[in-house]
């Protein structure tokens, strides 16, 4: 295989436009090697060495036409995501034996996470603790090519824990930790620069100060030319928060996309250009078709509506629901 087919496979939407079809099923890219760490944030000054691993900004020529690595930026919760896959039902009061995985989650760290595994400049943006939690789930996210952005950690970081049952289906505990007390005077406009997407976990936008920070994102990212995309996260907190409270934040934010399942377009309706509808093993519904889910084993159903948002942010609907077939054939929220 050539060097520029190799490199190709590792960039979905470039490689399909220039073989003018769909592969079978897209490699996914391995990260580049950590350089020092990741950025913390802390204001424009900072010399750009001290940014990790941020991905290089890739240009391809097409039949002369320039395609562009689309860097994406994520905003929400970034967590310790402690998976507990059962062998068996769980014995109350007793051992049950059962696969686990530990290392960093949350909505928005996921769709990075994937955003980068699927070929795309990918940024996170968020709050972390000061501890050894924080410390793993931020050298995790930049060790997936991930460039993580924020204020100083402080504080606890959060933990979310997910029991997958034998059939796939999950449960999860959260503890968001010091996430949602991002405000808005942490958010830098240079984390925006040649930003094509910013991605809002609707988490971020049911909490305080953090949903103001969301608004504050928003605000510089379509000032860097920059589409919304938001996640609607749980009926449950939709309700708890206030549907019309929710309702008057996405007016203001006035979003692209909007992902969600059937039941949160159902408790919420988003006015946006387009409504991409997760249906679980009945595929989603993107661009107005219906898609079947792609074939493949279900181990866990864990973080595989984040696979297809950074799929679909990446690549269009095809790479959607390719990532979340891949997402959901593992055990684990991360590529």
């Amino acid at each position: 295989m050539s060097p520029a087919r190799a490199l190709l496979q590792c960039f979905p939407v470039a490689g399909r436009t220039l073989e003018r079809r769909e592969p079978d099923r897209p490699a996914l890219c391995a990260p580049p090697a950590a350089a020092g760490g990741g950025h913390h944030g802390g204001g424009a000054d900072e010399p750009a060495d001290h940014e990790g691993a941020q991905t290089s900004r890739v240009m391809f020529s097409v039949h002369g036409t320039i395609l562009g690595v689309p860097t994406v930026c994520t905003l929400g919760d970034l967590l310790l995501d402690v998976v507990v896959k059962l062998n068996r039902p769980l014995a109350e009061g007793d051992d049950t034996h059962g696969e686990t995985r530990a290392g960093a989650g949350g909505q928005a760290a996921n769709v990075a996470a994937w955003a980068a595994a699927l070929g795309a400049e990918a940024r996170f943006l968020g709050k972390r603790g000061a501890d050894a939690a924080g410390d793993l789930v931020e050298a995790d996210l930049v060790r997936r090519a991930v460039d993580v952005l924020g204020p100083p950690p402080v504080g606890r970081n959060g933990v979310v824990v997910s029991l997958v049952e034998q059939d796939g289906s999950r449960t999860m505990v959260s503890d968001r930790g010091v996430a949602p007390e991002l405000s808005p005077d942490e958010i830098e406009a240079d984390w925006f620069e040649n930003a094509d997407w910013l991605h809002l976990s609707g988490y971020s936008l049911m909490a305080e100060p953090i949903g103001s920070a969301a608004e504050r994102a928003v605000e510089l990212a379509r000032e860097a030319g920059a589409r919304i995309s938001v996640d609607l996260s749980s009926v449950n907190l939709i309700r708890h928060f206030g549907r019309d409270q929710l309702a008057v934040r996405l007016e203001r934010i006035r979003p692209d996309v909007v992902f969600g399942n059937e039941a949160e377009h159902e408790e919420l309706p988003v006015a946006a250009e387009l409504r991409v509808t997760k249906r679980g093993p009945r595929g989603a519904s993107i661009d107005g078709r219906d898609l079947p889910p792609a074939p493949g084993e279900v181990v866990d159903t864990t973080g595989a509506g984040d696979a297809l948002a950074a799929g679909y942010l990446v690549g269009g609907p095809e790479l959607a629901m390719e990532a979340a077939a891949r997402c959901i054939s593992q055990l684990g929220t991360m590529p």
